[in-house]
């Protein structure tokens, strides 16, 4: 495939990269075919942190979802089923904080380490009942090994599968769960907003004590919290605005992150890539504009972020052109393709996963 293949030509398997080159010795930027791309990003300024913008963004944010809690409270208190409404851009706000606390969880925002653990609790455990903790944990073993099966969390065997090898080891109904799963994933996106609380909760204990009171704390701090804005409501329409705004927020979550990773390359046990390898090959760029940036957040520029975590986010897509030359010289394969498309492909690798049980 030449390195400026918009897209992989169909869904792909447990599919292995083409061989990588030989490292010819290690650089700081985290191996030789990485560095000069890192320096090139650095002279041109890019890496430079953008508080400016984040600061704009976190207020916008913060009048946004203040705006819109007071329409809850207000239009929930005249007991109208209007109220209901509000769930999907109370979802939509919940995502674009959920973004603002993943990029602090990167150390994009501030120059500290505090500053942006702060933003982190503040986004996460706070506002989104999240933990930061758990989060970046998690997310940070993703970064590291992307698509490895025994080393990212995000393809370990849960309620789906991301291998035939992990699919034909199912019973019962997990097995049948596995046959469907494509068809299953986005009904199953709707309980994800639950279950990031839960896993949250789930993680305190293997915390330090003074981390676990601060995390525990905050997060107890925001079902209070949302309890106390869904008092306003009839109780028959508190739940059911809880449901909604859970639902909806985990399918926004879920279909801004599924395009990223899933039918693209998974190194095999054993297999040694270098850092620009091993990211660019298990990931997938969906192509931009205003619409789709906004909505996915501008994690949509995924090779690039990948390639260096820590640059701020609007600069991914300052920085595409610069990688996508990069590879090109390189021959290494840089997938971008359309959202409809990149959802296509992740259904598809999905699908394929189960093929050999609906065929037992």
């Amino acid at each position: 495939m030449p390195a400026s293949a918009s897209a992989v030509p169909g869904p792909v398997l447990d599919r292995p990269a083409p061989p990588p080159l030989p490292d010819r010795g290690r650089e700081r930027g985290g191996g030789s075919e990485f560095a000069p791309l890192l320096r090139q990003v650095r002279e041109a300024g890019l890496l430079r942190r953008r508080p400016g913008w984040y600061a704009g963004m976190i207020a916008a944010n913060a009048v946004a979802v203040a705006a819109v809690w007071s329409a809850v409270v207000l239009v929930g208190a005249t007991g109208s089923w209007w109220v209901l409404a509000l769930a999907l851009p109370a979802a939509v706000l919940s995502a674009r904080t959920g973004f603002i606390g993943h990029d602090a969880g990167h150390r994009q925002i501030a120059a500290g380490a505090g500053a942006n653990r702060a933003l982190a609790l503040l986004h996460g455990n706070l506002l989104l009942g999240m933990g930061a903790g758990w989060w970046t944990d998690k997310h940070n073993r993703h970064h590291a090994h992307p698509n490895h099966v025994g080393k990212d969390p995000d393809v370990e065997v849960g309620a789906l599968v991301w291998t035939r090898a992990q699919a034909v080891r199912r019973e019962g109904f997990a097995r049948w769960l596995t046959k469907r799963q494509a068809w299953l994933f986005l009904p199953m996106l709707l309980l994800e907003g639950f279950a990031l609380k839960v896993a949250s909760f789930r993680d305190l204990p293997r915390m330090p004590w003074r981390e676990r009171l601060v995390e525990g704390g905050l997060l107890v701090a925001h079902l209070a919290a949302y309890a106390a804005l869904l008092s306003a409501l009839p109780p028959a329409q508190a739940v059911l605005f809880a449901l909604l705004h859970h639902g909806l927020f985990g399918l926004h979550l879920g279909l801004s992150f599924a395009p990223n990773h899933k039918g693209m390359a998974m190194p095999e046990e054993g297999a040694r890539w270098g850092h620009l390898r091993r990211q660019v090959l298990t990931s997938r760029n969906v192509r931009g504009n205003p619409v789709t940036d906004f909505v996915l957040g501008g994690l949509n520029y995924q090779i690039e972020h990948h390639l260096m975590p820590s640059l701020p986010r609007p600069h991914l897509r300052l920085v595409r052109p610069l990688v996508r030359e990069h590879c090109a010289r390189l021959g290494v394969p840089y997938t971008e393709t359309g959202l409809w498309d990149s959802y296509a492909q992740a259904f598809a690798h999905m699908h394929q996963v189960g093929a050999p049980l609906r065929r037992g």
